[in-house]
């Protein structure tokens, strides 16, 4: 090995390490092995400047200013809060209906100001009815989580993907290209939680709701919750080592705003419709809208900075100056030739089970940037191998990245709804370990239907 791979390697297993070990912010663990790896020669300073300057990170900033401003206009609030009173004269069918609508928010906005925003709604309304919220909340912080395959902008995981997979040389995906895919992985993940997930959680919960109803008939009958859409304070801990601290998002319900909450709307469906009929790149359109806002004086440029969540996007930047010195010094061919070794005998269709398969496990262990960045160029690397077309597989990259169910510290709304509900470790294994197994499987046939090799 030269001296460049030596350092890359290193790097990378003490990034992965300390990511594991969770003391130290991702972030921080992220740029500190950009900095070595800058400061050893492995990579050169245009090389880390085109990573702070990707269009995933400008998307991404363009992005987290507009859903601000939707947030602070109180348009996201009221529209949970309002589906929330109305379907709450259903019963459980109601919240389950909340649920997907979050869902579906979530393929376009980032899904944890619409957990933040949602759970204490749905929690009020489940004791409301008598019913534990343990048996909403996990399914809520899942059904957000895969709302965000629907579309390239759902999560930051599509947007690195596809960027990786533009340096590579591969085409860039639109903004819809992933749908169905999504749609497929979402609605089986979905029906699954809602069938037999919600069995599961019914049975942890009853306990709790048995001593809830007993406490409420000592009182007298006093005991019921807050109004919906009560401010609520944050969970302590509700930190995470993988996308830092829920915190940033208030969960206090914001006063609607009828100005601002229109041109927000108009602004963010206006990015949405360039970038889908493709008269601009989803990275200027979306810098163009949050500048537009500001111009507005829709969000101040206080606001907007507060908005930005650089938390995410140093992350992101930082794991791409690490993916870009193992490509360079010849680490991730390595790696890839490795792998390849292993799985050319399966065929394309087993090596995507496979790739799905690491993916999905280093997910549960390492932030959704980290294993995009570590298997972006091994999905690339396998596909040149076989001699196929590297489309399904970088999708699969894209959905595996993303399926953290089966531990509450996967996903930064895991975390959340953890630290609100009371569930214990078990609980998350219990019904996101099947989870993971039935939205892999549906992934299995939706992948090459729509992308064949």
């Amino acid at each position: 090995m030269t001296f460049d791979q030596i350092v890359a390697l290193v790097v990378l297993v003490c990034v992965v390490g300390l990511m594991i070990h969770g003391r130290m912010r991702a972030d921080v663990v992220a740029l500190l092995g950009a900095a070595v790896l800058l400061v050893l020669g492995v990579v050169r300073p245009v090389e880390v400047q085109g990573a702070f300057a990707s269009p995933a990170i400008l998307t991404l900033a363009g992005l987290f200013v507009i859903a601000y401003a939707i947030e602070l206009s109180g348009l996201l609030g009221l529209m949970i809060r309002q589906a929330t009173r109305l379907s709450s004269r259903i019963g459980a069918l109601g919240i389950w209906m909340v649920i997907g609508l979050c869902g579906s928010v979530g393929g376009f906005l980032n899904n944890t100001p619409v957990v933040v925003l949602a759970a204490p709604v749905i929690r009020d309304v489940a004791r409301s009815l008598g019913l534990s919220p343990k048996r909403f909340l996990m399914p809520l912080s899942h059904v957000t989580v895969m709302g965000g395959l629907l579309t390239l902008i759902g999560t930051s995981t599509n947007l690195l993907v596809n960027d990786m997979a533009r340096n590579a040389g591969q085409p860039v995906f639109t903004l819809f290209e992933i749908t169905p895919v999504g749609l497929v992985i979402a609605s089986v993940g979905g029906l699954w939680l809602y069938v037999v997930g919600a069995r599961q959680l019914r049975r942890s919960a009853t306990a709790e709701e048995a001593g809830a109803a007993s406490a409420e008939a000592g009182a007298g009958g006093h005991g019921a919750p807050a109004p919906l859409g009560e401010a609520r304070n944050q969970p302590d801990g509700s930190g995470d080592a993988s996308l830092g601290d829920v915190a940033l998002y208030s969960a206090a319900d914001r006063r609607f705003r009828l100005r601002p909450a229109l041109i927000s709307l108009g602004v963010f469906l206006g990015v949405i419709g360039a970038a889908a009929l493709g008269w601009a790149p989803i990275a200027a359109a979306a810098f163009a809208g949050a500048v537009l806002l500001i111009l507005l004086k829709v969000i101040t440029p206080d606001e907007a900075y507060s908005g930005l969540r650089p938390e995410i996007l140093l992350l992101i930047a930082g794991m791409v100056v690490i993916g870009t010195a193992m490509e360079l010094t010849g680490l991730a061919k390595a790696g890839a030739d490795q792998l390849i070794g292993f799985i050319r005998p399966l065929g394309p269709f087993g090596a995507l089970a496979v790739l799905y398969g690491v993916t999905l496990f280093a997910t549960e262990l390492l932030s959704n940037a980290t294993v995009a960045v570590l298997m972006t160029p091994i999905a690339v690397a396998v596909s040149e191998s076989l001699g196929v077309d590297a489309r399904p597989f970088l999708v699969t990259v894209m959905m595996a990245a993303s399926a953290a169910f089966a531990t509450p510290f996967g996903y930064q709304t895991n975390v959340l709804v953890f630290n609100m509900a009371g569930y214990s470790y078990m609980d998350f294994v219990r019904v996101g370990l099947p989870l993971n197994l039935v939205t892999w499987a549906a992934a299995m046939v939706a992948i090459p239907m729509f992308f064949p090799f």
